[in-house]
């Protein structure tokens, strides 16, 4: 400490005095003579004290040349601020302006005005044409550019983390005077200055209430509607990712653990990580028997199919590189003539637009592990809207030629996690009320839908009687699909994809499901004993000896045709256990054995309780209770949303009793 501080200390000063001793630091503002009104950095009444202080190590301290309060600013209400001035020694770099693409504002053709005054703009881009040209370039290429001029672009900077949105055209005028009055006051301290200043303050507060509280009523309006639903979870969903300072990783760690800081380094091991996870296969058996094709005519695209495919899509969805979102779709009524007659093409051509077949990459944190490692990242692909929307009108079709087995819950209709969730609880409460053991395995594939084998996926679909027109069409959907890997450095350089489904694919889950169906048709046993939704898949059996047996026929019929079985996540769970009843192995392995497990979002207990569940909230609503606040949403919208939990997760329980 230097020999110019103030000549009392209290025990918070002494506390920071030793604090610097232990770790060889100097408090800086002592070893300057200034006059008392610059080393004073508190005042409130009477009281002029030195409370805040800066610190350096005392090695830096010769590159200090001068430490001082500033009068006129203050930080905080009646603290001042200290600055320092220091010389240092950095290098240069020039750090290159990452690029962030610019967006076609398409959110805005929710209001109707702005959809007639498109589907206007487009009619004379179109030389006053009502029907959309057969051309598909050309049309894309007419939609992009009219949106671009009717509806706007983005600035393509990055928003700025300030929580201004409530703030009217009057605020900043009002706060910007304030502190003008304010450095006034402080340079000549009249009772005149005072005053004004004293009146400006108040009329900053009042004005900056009223904003405020107008926009928050109207935000409270729009949640409290039906249609504010989205923008309330959109609301947590945003605190709870800000909360975990995830958005932007600018690091990651390669391969070997070293962290990687540089836009090229960061960029190529993105790359690196997905082009290896969706172009290598796990080791498989070729098949050597074959399947009988199914050659049949197939009727062509009806306006009804595409109607109804159209109304399935979702709003408000990212976009991929084409950047024609559905919303375009639906705000054209006339365009489902033009899709009916572009998928009809597609359908007799077996070939789609060259735009659809690229992608946009993005990862995604999977909220556990550590988060500058790849491999905790799952990888969501923004796909065309179009191609999308023909996926929909596929998969219509082939759910009307498949039959999945009963054992599959996932993606089917009129089936749900609830339905798993329920047979699986039914079954576990009715063992232990018959106190007999009951021995469940929880099987867990690794990168399920990156390591689908597309020969695989071909055969799979054959064996299910899926028409070999329809296979040709899928399969086009697959060729030379490209991709680039979009994270917060800017774009990685495209790359093939080769190996897997595409993850945010619209027909994925359902061909997963096929090829699940087809190879799990040897080894499966009536619900509730197997039961699968997508690649979660549970056994059951009475004995730990069978499920063992059934747990490596399922490894054994899965491995040997390019799936693979987690053997740190795959876990086993005895209900109503009895002393000495085992571990089961996995080719010679032990599976973790475990007393609880979250199946389907749904904690399981090997007692055959729910009371874990019962004795709190659900997951879901404590997610909501943490990542919303009052001063976010208003007491009336946490209030409605947690009625709303609560019927739910009663009536779940009622359901099983």
């Amino acid at each position: 400490m230097g020999k110019f501080g103030v000549k009392e200390r209290n025990l918070e000063g002494q506390m920071v005095v030793d604090f610097a001793k232990r770790m060889d630091m100097a408090v800086v503002n002592t070893y300057f003579q200034k006059r008392e009104e610059h080393r004073v950095t508190y005042k409130s009444g009477g009281r002029r004290t030195q409370v805040d202080y800066i610190l350096c190590r005392r090695g830096h301290l010769k590159e200090i040349s001068d430490c001082k309060v500033v009068v006129e600013e203050s930080v905080a209400r009646q603290h001042r601020m200290v600055v320092c001035r220091m010389t240092l020694l950095v290098c240069k770099t020039k750090r290159s302006k990452i690029e962030i693409e610019k967006e076609t504002k398409w959110g805005k053709l929710k209001k109707e005005e702005r959809c007639e005054e498109f589907r206007q703009k487009l009619r004379q881009a179109l030389g006053g044409q009502v029907v959309l040209p057969d051309d598909w370039e050309t049309t894309a290429e007419v939609i992009r550019e009219t949106g671009r001029k009717v509806l706007g672009v983005s600035s393509g900077r990055r928003k700025e983390d300030k929580e201004t949105w409530w703030w009217n055209e009057d605020v900043p005028d009002s706060i910007q005077r304030k502190r003008l009055a304010k450095k006034k006051w402080d340079m000549d301290r009249t009772e005149e200055n005072r005053q004004e200043y004293k009146e400006l303050q108040r009329r900053v507060k009042r004005e900056v209430s009223k904003a405020k509280q107008k926009a928050y009523d109207k935000l409270y309006t729009r949640l409290d509607a039906r249609e504010g639903e989205n923008d309330l979870y959109r609301l947590a969903r945003q605190r709870d990712r800000d909360g975990k300072d995830v958005q932007q990783v600018r690091v990651i760690k390669d391969r070997d653990g070293r962290v990687l800081t540089s836009e090229e380094s960061v960029q190529r091991r993105w790359k690196e990580y997905f082009k290896e996870l969706m172009n290598e296969e796990n080791e498989r058996e070729k098949r050597v028997e074959g399947v009988n094709s199914v050659e049949q005519k197939v009727d062509k695209i009806r306006k009804d199919e595409v109607r109804k495919a159209l109304k399935r899509m979702k709003s408000g969805k990212a976009v991929g590189p084409e950047d024609i979102p559905v919303e375009v779709w639906k705000c054209l009524g006339e365009a489902v003539e033009f899709l009916t007659s572009l998928f009809n093409r597609v359908l007799e051509s077996e070939r789609m637009p060259e735009e659809w077949r690229r992608s946009v990459l993005v990862p995604i944190f999977k909220n556990k592990g550590d988060v500058q490692s790849c491999s905790n990242c799952r990888g969501i692909k923004l796909m065309s809207h179009t191609m999308k929307l023909w996926e929909r009108v596929v998969e219509a079709r082939l759910r009307k030629v498949v039959e999945i087995c009963q054992q599959q819950y996932g993606f089917m209709l009129r089936k749900s996690t609830t339905d798993a969730i329920f047979a699986l609880r039914i079954l576990m409460e009715k063992y232990r009320d018959g106190q007999r053991e009951l021995h469940c395995v929880f099987v867990d594939l690794e990168k399920a839908y990156d390591r689908v084998p597309r020969e695989e996926l071909w055969y799979c679909m054959r064996k299910s009687g899926v028409a070999e027109k329809y296979v040709r069409v899928v399969q086009d959907m697959y060729e030379r699909s490209r991709t680039v890997v979009r994270c917060a450095l800017g774009q990685t350089v495209e790359f093939k994809v080769e190996v897997g489904l595409h993850q945010g694919s619209a027909l994925s889950p359902f061909l997963f499901a096929i090829v699940m169906d087809q190879l799990s048709e040897e080894v499966r046993q009536e619900s509730p004993w197997t039961m699968m939704f997508a690649d979660d898949i549970v056994i059951c059996s009475e004995s730990r000896e069978q499920v063992e047996q059934n747990l490596e026929r399922w490894r054994f019929v899965l491995e040997r045709r390019g799936m693979k079985v987690s053997r740190r996540k795959t876990e086993y769970m005895c209900v109503n256990e009895s002393e000495g009843s085992g571990t089961v192995r996995l080719q010679g392995e032990e599976v973790k054995k475990v007393q609880e497990f979250k199946y389907l979002g749904s904690t399981v207990q090997s007692n055959g309780e729910c009371g874990k569940e019962d004795s709190g909230e659900t997951g879901h609503a404590v997610w909501f209770r943490d990542s919303v606040t009052e001063e976010e949403t208003g007491v009336r919208a946490r209030g409605s949303r947690a009625e709303d939990f609560e019927i739910l997760f009663g009536s779940d329980k009622v359901g099983q009793d």
